[in-house]
C-alpha cells in the first residue's frame, strides 16, 4: 500500500513539474509562424547587422580573444518609433543582441539604438553593454576564447 502511495506522488510531482517547465517553454518561445510584421524586423535586423558587428567587435575586444559572432535570430527588434510623425522616414530602432562564441556560447547581451533615415545615413545614437561574457558560463574547452 504504502509502494502504491509512493508511486502516485511521484507521478503527482512529474506532472506538476511537466506542466511547469511547459509554461515556462511557452512564454519564450519564438513565433511559429511569419507574418508581414516578423519579415519586415527581420529585413532591418539583416540590414543593421553590419553595424552591430562593427561595434561588438570593438566591446568585447578587451574580454574576448576575437569577436563574438551575431546571428540575426538573437537579435530582438524591442522599439521602433517615426521620429517626423505619420509617413515620416526617420525612424528610430531599439534592438536587443545576444553575441556568442563557438557553438553559441552567449557571451552578453547588448542594446543598440540607430537612427535610420530616407537618405544612407545609419546612425547609432545609443549603445548600452547590459551584460559581458561571464567565465562560469564557459564550458572548460572554451575558456581559451577569453582574454
Amino acid at each position: 500500500m504504502k509502494n502504491k502511495w509512493f508511486i502516485v506522488f511521484v507521478l503527482i510531482i512529474a506532472s506538476l513539474v511537466t506542466w511547469q517547465i511547459s509554461w515556462a517553454d511557452a512564454a519564450n518561445k519564438m513565433p511559429e509562424k511569419d507574418s508581414t510584421e516578423l519579415k519586415f524586423q527581420d529585413m532591418v535586423v539583416l540590414f543593421l547587422l553590419p553595424y552591430m558587428n562593427n561595434k561588438l567587435s570593438d566591446v568585447y575586444a578587451k574580454d574576448l580573444k576575437s569577436a563574438p559572432d551575431l546571428y540575426p535570430y538573437y537579435i530582438d527588434v524591442k522599439h521602433v518609433e517615426r521620429l517626423n510623425g505619420f509617413r515620416g522616414f526617420e525612424f528610430q530602432i531599439t534592438l536587443e543582441a545576444t553575441p556568442t562564441v563557438g557553438p553559441h556560447i552567449p557571451v552578453g547581451a547588448d542594446l543598440f539604438t540607430f537612427e535610420v533615415n530616407s537618405g544612407e545615413d545609419v546612425k547609432l545614437v545609443k549603445f548600452e553593454h547590459l551584460k559581458g561574457p561571464n567565465e562560469k558560463d564557459f564550458p572548460p574547452n572554451y575558456k581559451d576564447l577569453l582574454n
